[in-house]
């Protein structure tokens, strides 16, 4: 008999390996954990690996604070050869010859920082008409893709032994480093795609604090249990706010409960027990409950 799925809340840090997709990595973490709700912050193509917050149960709530959140990548680009997806997944479309130096490879890097425009890539998880965008292209049909502002906050070259570049890239939610790789490609006129990219950082979580599928498999079930971060660290940027044991249940009811703070917007609400709620909008001396925690509610 299959055991009973638990109402698992909390967020792992995962670090997914190359050749699996970001779903199949949260399914198997999910089986392993015994959880019954389950999503991730953010997808990582399968020949990417790196940082992976997984949400489980109530964390799942708050999924969306992260997938807002800056990311940092270590990148691997080849010079002189484009392919259809920008990736190394993709059928090679041409090849050239690479006579980019150093020099000439860091100077146009500032053109690449800041806020820039990208036009998102055909093989993506971007919706068209309810369908994603890599559905389309897989159909051979180009969808027209208006281009998105993105921020690069630090783009740098880490090695250089062309046709092999190496960049260290940190940049907002919503950034994609294929088409960043395809870009520098075109300019310096040889072409690019990305061959590997590792996520090291997202918002305030590193690699380093991730486990491997391999990790979890070796432990026991109350083991994994305990490698899980509690929800309200994927909220942690968020000024707190402590309420007195009326306040805190006239909250969970979904009521507004009046509350003087200098802080004005999203908050993080905690009981006196420091037990957290979850979220409440600060604004005109009341705390209006946004997103709440399902087994605080009374």
């Amino acid at each position: 008999m299959k055991p009973l799925r638990q109402p698992i809340d909390g967020v792992l840090l995962l670090n997914k390996p190359v050749g699996i997709t970001s779903n199949a990595a949260l399914q198997k973490a999910k089986w392993l954990l015994n959880a019954k709700k389950a999503g991730h912050t953010g997808t990582l193509d399968p020949f990417a690996d790196g940082l992976l917050p997984l949400c489980f149960g109530e964390a799942t709530k708050f999924s969306a604070y992260l997938l807002e959140a800056d990311k940092h990548y270590r990148a691997v680009l080849q010079l002189g050869t484009t392919t259809t997806t920008g990736d190394p997944e993709g059928e090679v479309l041409a090849t050239r010859e690479v006579h980019a130096s150093r020099a000439e490879i860091e100077a146009l890097l500032p053109r690449f920082t800041g806020e820039i425009e990208q036009i998102p890539p055909m093989h993506s998880a971007l919706k068209h008409q309810g369908r994603p965008l890599y559905e389309y292209a897989r159909a051979g049909i180009e969808i027209e893709r208006p281009p998105r502002k993105v921020t690069i906050r630090a783009l740098e070259l880490i090695e250089c032994e062309p046709p092999r570049v190496v960049l260290d890239v940190q940049c907002s939610a919503g950034t994609y480093i294929r088409t960043l790789a395809q870009d520098i490609g075109a300019v310096l006129g040889c072409g690019a795609h990305l061959t590997a990219l590792t996520r090291s950082t997202a918002g305030g979580f590193g690699l380093e604090q991730a486990h491997t599928l391999t990790d979890l498999e070796a432990l026991e079930p109350s083991q994994r249990q305990a490698l899980l971060l509690p929800a309200d660290c994927l909220v942690a940027h968020l000024p707190a706010i402590q309420l007195d044991a009326a306040d805190a249940a006239a909250l969970c009811r979904g009521r507004s409960v009046p509350h003087l703070t200098e802080h004005q917007g999203l908050t993080r609400i905690y009981t006196a027990a420091q037990v957290f709620i979850g979220l409440a909008d600060a604004e005109a001396g009341q705390l209006l409950p946004r997103r709440l925690i399902a087994t605080q509610q009374a």
